[in-house]
Formats: structure tokens, sequence, C-alpha cells
């Protein structure tokens, strides 16, 4: 780390410490030439994800607006806040492992809607007739059918 007195790029790392949050480790160094004490912060970088909309258009990753999203779908259902901010947590780990600096907005969507099917199938339905732009009742009919079959295959499983 290059010295902030006298521009030596030798230093020594004299104290350590972790902030309060865990997000940043804060460090004393000693320049090795003129013997100056300087503070360094050392961060994690993290590289901006940007959603593709159906559109082309692109914007910033926001997890407020998948948690938003979710809990309209959930309103006035027996779902906890847990159960939300789970589902949220691991939405939010899924795209930002993915590793890609471009993710489609049907991708984060297919991956709430994957969520809210094991969660609870009322708010299922809901996210996916605006995730998947119902058109008509049959649409939307044909989704229920296959939650239905889907529920049988899990429950012919179980005996």
């Amino acid at each position: 780390m290059k010295c902030i007195y006298c521009g030596c790029i030798d230093s020594k790392v004299v104290d350590s410490r972790q902030n309060e949050d865990g997000t940043s480790i804060r460090r004393r160094r000693e320049c090795v030439d003129c013997g100056k004490r300087f503070t360094t912060y050392e961060t994690v970088e993290s590289t901006p994800i940007l959603v593709v909309k159906k559109d082309g258009s692109r914007q910033m990753f926001d997890i407020n607006k998948v948690k938003i999203g979710i809990m309209k779908a959930c309103e006035k259902r027996p779902i906890s806040m847990t159960n939300i901010d789970k589902l949220v947590g691991d939405i939010q780990r899924t795209v930002l492992n993915s590793l890609d600096q471009e993710v489609p907005s049907t991708y984060i969507g297919d991956l709430v809607m994957e969520g809210l099917k094991g969660i609870d199938e009322v708010a299922y339905v809901r996210y996916a007739s605006v995730h998947r732009q119902f058109r008509d009742i049959n649409t939307l009919l044909d989704e229920i059918e296959g939650l239905v079959k889907l529920k049988a295959e899990r429950d012919a499983h179980k005996d």
C-alpha cells in the first residue's frame, strides 16, 4: 500500500480490525521508509448487476423490488415474514452467484415463482398471473391444472 506521506509502496500492517457490521476491515499501517502511520479500509468489491427487461431496457438489480412483488402476492395469506425473507435471500444469492452482469427479468420472475410454489399455491398463482401476463381465463386454468398435477405427483411420492 502506497504511503500517503512519502509515496513509498512498502508498508507493514500494525493492526487489523473488522468494523461493527462486518463489511470491511480497518488496517493501521506503518510506512517502512518514513515510519508514519496511516489507515486503510478493505471491502469486498461488488459488480453491479443489470436486469434486462422484456422491452430490452436495463436497470440495476434491486432486491427490494423483488421483495415488494412477493409481498403483494402473499398479501392476506398465512405466510410469515420469515418465509418471505428466506425466499428473498435465496433469490438474491442465486442472482449474485450467477456471476452474470446482466440477468433477464424473466429469470428472476421464474425464481420467485419456483419459490412461491413451495410456500403457498395462491400466492404462486397471483404472482404467475402478473409475471406470465395471462391473457384470458384459459391460460390461468392451464397454470392451475399444472399446479394441481404437480401437487398430486408430490403427494404420490410421499406415500
